[in-house]
């Protein structure tokens, strides 16, 4: 049971690190190291709950939750399990099962949804001559985003393209290149598979929203290596003000429908007034303890305890 009462721990703790973490600004300095530690939080997290349930289960092997598992799927060691560890561990397959089935449902809807918008901008897009790799959608309202996958697709609006200056818009695409080369929506994806297991945690709705402004702000910072700062910013305040479209389901932009139109100007405030970069050490200290949560749940099945 010392495993089982050390996994529960672990998954208050990062409960509690999810709370604390969640309207702290310091990520904001380094979205990377932010980004990666909230998906250790979230991973460490699943896998507590799911091994504290279990490590119950198979307590009377005495050896640890791996062993105890090995053993019971063999049927090795002949232990009879009470109606109490009976539950535990159909209690722990059904959050093992519930977690990736909700994850696989994610997928699969962000895979559908992106199906139907390519085919859509197959039918309504066309090319660019002075914006190649681009695709324009004839609609007043302002929009930019990327429609991620293999061969990802940058889209904008003739709106934006009235809004914009062209250095602005460049600055813009370069920011949704951005999106699509690292891959942005899969680092949001398990978020939002949490959110169809607990709709109404305001924990994991505020963890959605922390996580989806980092992102934003990576795509930022990984922008200013094409274009400056300052055309950035001016785009995100005209996009602000001119109330841009949602994006649609399956992508990511500048109008990205998990955040409001509040961070998109702390964004470019941050972009005006940019604060020092995270310090080396902090951010080692981030990757450090985000690779401990990460292994500690692993560590901890393996103890013979």
């Amino acid at each position: 049971m010392i495993t089982a009462a050390l996994l529960a721990a672990l998954s208050l703790v990062c409960v509690a690190a999810a709370t604390a973490l969640a309207p702290a600004r310091w990520p904001r300095r380094g979205p990377s190291s932010g980004i990666v530690l909230w998906q250790a939080i979230g991973l460490a997290w699943g896998l507590a709950m799911v091994g504290a349930a279990l490590a119950v289960a198979v307590a009377p092997y005495g050896r640890g939750l791996a062993f105890g598992l090995v053993a019971l799927v063999r049927g090795d060691v002949p232990v009879a399990l009470g109606p109490l560890r009976i539950v535990a561990l159909a209690g722990g397959t059904a959050l093992f099962g519930l977690l990736v089935s909700a994850l696989l449902a994610s997928l699969v809807q962000v895979g559908l949804a992106r199906r139907r918008h390519r085919t859509l901008l197959a039918l309504l897009a066309d090319g660019h001559p002075g914006l190649p790799g681009t695709l324009v959608v004839d609609h007043p309202a302002a929009a930019a985003y990327c429609v991620p996958g293999v061969r990802a697709r940058v889209v904008v609006s003739a709106g934006a393209l009235r809004l914009l200056a062209r250095d602005e818009l460049q600055a813009v695409l370069a920011h949704e290149r951005a999106h699509a080369r690292e891959r942005h929506d899969l680092v949001l994806l398990p978020f939002t598979s949490l959110r169809w297991i607990f709709p109404r945690s305001r924990i994991v709705r505020n963890a959605i929203d922390a996580v989806s402004l980092l992102v934003e702000m990576r795509a930022d910072d990984r922008a200013l290596s094409e274009q400056p700062r300052r055309l950035l910013a001016t785009a995100l305040l005209r996009f602000g003000a001119s109330e841009p479209r949602a994006t649609p389901s399956g992508t990511l932009g500048i109008a990205f429908p998990a955040v409001s139109q509040d961070p998109v100007v702390v964004r470019a405030l941050r972009l005006i007034g940019p604060s020092p970069a995270l310090p080396r050490h902090i951010q080692v200290i981030t990757w450090g303890t985000a690779g401990a949560l990460a292994a500690l749940p692993l560590a901890l099945a393996l103890l013979p305890l």
